[in-house]
């Protein structure tokens, strides 16, 4: 990937404590605009390479480049970058959110009070912002805690576990502000989770670790799109006189239903043929591989969680 579309490349990165390898040679670049997700068990390695990409844990080996600083030589230069929740976001209970953002304003030059206000519009905490932390959800401290990470305009936002702790509202809600913050404002969000499916609705790419090592990085599947083949099912009220039709094609019989391989433009074009012949097509479904069956696969049946 060409260096002006990844925000953060990892390079043989490395980390051993004592005679125990945590993370083990993980080479893996991070694109721009993107939510990236970086998905494994509990113990693969998350947090402690989050921690080596924020600089509060050392490298054993390897290299860490956010925009082109290096996170050991460069440290300033590249955390500057940089926004992260790593664990809970921590706020003063006592003072109200938009207090919390003003104290966090001042520690770092050039934030406007306008730039506080754009944040608060972002993460839809308008209406609660000048209430005392202490009232909030846990969803809502997670929202004012991303608004801080982002108050300073990173190209990078860091979340480990965002959502644990949080409802199945929360997470939905925090998974749609994650989605917008990388359309409109173009920060790449970088998301560690175990939830298999949290990923799957949540980012454009993934990548796999186990065991402190990359298994793979793939981008999500969007239902949109049209060039990838899928399981597709038909439904019809004349099955035998739809497997002649189609004898020129590899369909499978099950019942009335029937079953091929084809992307979006074939199915369009089997169902137009079926409608030709007087065949009546009851149902359509088309059965895509979830990420949970594509990480089995890769991994030859170990369960992420």
């Amino acid at each position: 990937m060409a260096a002006d579309h990844t925000v953060v490349r990892l390079q043989g990165v490395t980390k051993r404590i004592g005679k125990r390898t945590i993370i083990d040679h993980l080479t893996l670049d991070v694109p721009t605009g993107e939510v990236f997700g970086f998905l494994g068990p509990n113990g693969a390695g998350k947090t402690t390479t989050i921690r080596m990409m924020v600089g509060l844990m050392k490298l054993t080996e390897g290299e860490i480049i956010i925009r082109g600083h290096n996170i050991r030589t460069e440290y300033e230069q590249a955390i500057r970058h940089v926004g992260a929740i790593v664990e809970n976001p921590e706020m003063y209970k006592y003072l109200t959110g938009y207090q919390n953002l003003l104290h966090f304003a001042r520690m770092i030059p050039g934030i406007s009070r306008q730039r506080i206000d754009e944040v608060v519009e972002l993460v839809g905490l308008k209406a609660r912002i000048h209430d005392k932390v202490k009232t909030y959800s846990l969803g809502m401290r997670q929202r004012l805690g991303v608004a801080q990470a982002i108050m300073h305009k990173p190209s990078l936002l860091i979340l480990d576990e965002p959502t644990n702790g949080l409802d199945p509202a929360g997470i939905r809600e925090l998974r749609d502000y994650l989605r917008q913050l990388a359309r409109q404002e173009g920060i790449t969000v970088f998301v560690s989770s175990h939830l298999l499916s949290e990923m799957e609705l949540m980012c454009d790419r993934v990548a796999i670790i186990q065991n402190g090592r990359l298994i793979d990085v793939r981008p999500i599947q969007q239902a949109s799109n049209e060039t990838a083949t899928s399981k597709v099912y038909f439904e019809v009220d004349r099955p035998d006189a739809a497997m002649k039709l189609l004898s020129d094609m590899e369909v499978v019989r099950e019942g009335n239903l029937f079953s091929l391989q084809a992307d979006r433009e074939q199915v369009a074009a089997l169902n137009a043929r079926l409608v030709a012949a007087q065949i009546k097509v009851y149902g359509i479904r088309v059965q895509t591989k979830s990420l949970e069956d594509q990480f089995l696969e890769m991994t030859g049946g170990e369960r992420i969680v």
